[in-house]
């Protein structure tokens, strides 16, 4: 076979780029095929012009994925306390029946999403690991915290974490590189009403430099993370990994490049891929590794569109578990005025969390954690503009006396809480609709069960409670995932573990019975954690899976 590249990764977010740089570091040479585009900071981000509040993250031809979504549950009254709404409009999702206004929000592109959201660096809860062995729900991971510790300190090291001294249940071999950053004046004063109730309150590790680190400058703490980051001192992939990857001059990427294929013989062993690229034209490379890291939707849809004589049910499918265990974003915000000025509108987004609730058992009666952070920010409550649509009544000189009275004073608390795995949610190809390749387009079915309401109820009680607690009387807005189907992070839809009978891919995240195709993303989660961000385990996991992988070898 012959083949200009060691190894192809398909995907550039978080684990895709992770494999590629920790493949350079061992030599190889590697293409690495993205669908979406390149994104310019210096041309894409727009926080440095007037008109910045009506400049969102940029979308590019290309920077979506499409998929499609299955029907949603009927909404059950005993849980209406739950349901999204707004203090002047009511309720955000009308009808009985859960709606998907934002859906599966994610970034098609070099960086991946990485590139929009705010870059929480977390590590997974030891506890989190052991779920089915010591509560008998979801799935164990088939290693350990002390397994992947060591990864952990070198994703940390290229990124430039800044992160607290004290790390609670997540122990370390190292500190973080850098110092954790300030608390703004309202996470300080979130802070104390945390504090009233017994809570922790403290500094979010995060992928924002607090200081110069590798070329890059400190963050300055104007609170559009969310937008892009034109001053590079955020750590998306394409300023760490990427970057890293292609200095080594053993790397190549292909922007616009959308697999189709993953070419295999009679072995079960995959000789290339097929492409075709952002003028229609089809390419065929060939390399001894692949590696699939296109995320826990498009994943199980490239390998259930690959059928063959010798995968009729699509790659790594003979168990019917690709596309199976889908957990999503199970999540709460709410929002009030503070009587007094926050200063809310700068910071650094989710500079602060609490992790008291983050054990699979912190909650009473209820089985998987939740975390409660900053999310004034995260919220998009920066400028004038969100104020006066979003938190301030009245019309005319009204509101706009209104509006100078209470810009700055606005604080959100949210929390993200534990999915676990149900039959009803999961992701399938939908049996109609194509993209323009020709290729199925992946179906997401979605279940919010009993015990994620009830973990959901306990996650609004307390950041209702909060709020309080911090001087806030009432609330102007809340939403959350009961009633309408919105994710960021999304995993599990092709499961690590010991056995083929309840796994698709191995420990060393091989997918079995596929000897040299690896699976490098949140798809491979046996679960999702008490509400933490998944980039840093992503990538971790990667730089693990390609050393056993070479060293097998």
């Amino acid at each position: 076979m012959s083949a200009a590249f060691d190894a192809i990764v398909i995907g550039a977010g978080a684990g895709g780029a992770a494999a590629a740089w920790r493949l350079t570091r061992q030599g190889c040479k590697v293409l690495v095929l993205e669908a979406g585009p390149w994104f310019d900071p210096d041309k894409d981000y727009g926080l440095d012009k007037p008109d910045w509040e009506a400049r969102p993250f940029p979308v590019k031809p290309g920077s979506a994925g499409r998929h499609r979504y299955g029907e949603m549950q009927q909404l059950d009254p005993q849980w209406d306390d739950l349901r999204s709404w707004h203090h002047e409009s009511g309720r955000l999702v009308l009808g009985d029946r859960r709606a998907v206004r934002i859906g599966y929000s994610h970034v098609r592109g070099v960086g991946g999403s990485t590139l929009h959201y705010v870059g929480e660096a977390h590590r997974l809860n030891p506890h989190a690991m052991k779920l089915h062995s010591q509560h008998g729900v979801g799935a164990d991971w088939p290693f350990d915290y002390a397994e992947l510790e060591p990864y952990y300190v070198e994703a940390e090291r290229l990124i430039g974490v800044a992160g607290p001294v004290e790390t609670g249940d997540r122990w370390r071999s190292q500190p973080y590189p850098l110092p954790a950053h300030p608390l703004s004046r309202a996470s300080r004063t979130m802070a104390a009403g945390a504090s009233a109730l017994g809570l922790s309150w403290t500094p979010n590790p995060r992928a924002a430099l607090s200081q110069a680190y590798d070329g890059r400058p400190p963050c300055n703490y104007c609170g559009g993370c969310s937008r892009g980051c034109p001053r590079r001192d955020k750590g998306s992939v394409d300023q760490t990994f990427i970057r890293h990857a292609l200095k080594s001059g053993r790397c190549e990427v292909r922007a616009r490049a959308t697999v189709l294929d993953l070419l295999h013989g009679e072995q079960r062993v995959i000789r290339g891929v097929r492409y075709v690229d952002d003028k229609g034209r089809q390419h065929i490379e060939r390399a001894r590794l692949v590696i699939l890291a296109a995320g826990a939707i498009e994943t199980p849809r490239l390998l259930l569109a690959n059928r063959s004589a010798l995968a009729p049910q699509g790659i790594g499918n003979d168990q019917g578990l690709v596309g199976r265990n889908f957990m999503e974003t199970l999540s709460w915000t709410a929002m009030a005025l503070h009587p007094e000025p926050q200063s809310s509108y700068k910071g650094l987004p989710a500079d602060a969390i609490c992790w008291d609730h983050n054990r699979p058992d912190a909650i009473a009666d209820v089985v998987g954690g939740a975390r409660f952070y900053s999310a004034t920010l995260d919220t998009d409550l920066m400028g004038p503009v969100a104020y006066a649509t979003r938190m301030v009544d009245g019309w005319g000189a009204q509101h706009k006396q209104q509006l100078r009275r209470s810009f700055g004073h606005a604080l959100a608390i949210g929390a993200i809480g534990e999915s676990l795995p149900n039959p009803r949610s999961f992701i399938d190809l939908h049996p109609s609709e194509r993209d323009e390749h020709g290729m199925p387009l992946a179906r997401i079915h979605s279940y919010v069960d009993e015990m994620a309401c009830r973990r959901l109820r306990f996650m609004a009680q307390t950041c209702r409670a909060v709020l309080k607690a911090a001087g806030c009387s009432d609330l102007h807005m809340e939403m959350g995932t009961y009633d309408d189907f919105a994710s960021t992070h999304v995993f599990g839809t092709c499961r690590s573990g010991v056995s083929p009978r309840d796994s698709v891919c191995n420990e060393q995240h091989q997918i079995h019975g596929w000897n040299n195709l690896l699976l490098c993303d949140g798809s491979t989660f046996p679960s999702s954690g008490g509400g933490e961000s998944p980039s840093l385990t992503i990538q971790a996991l990667a730089l693990r899976a390609v050393d056993r992988f070479l060293h097998a070898g």
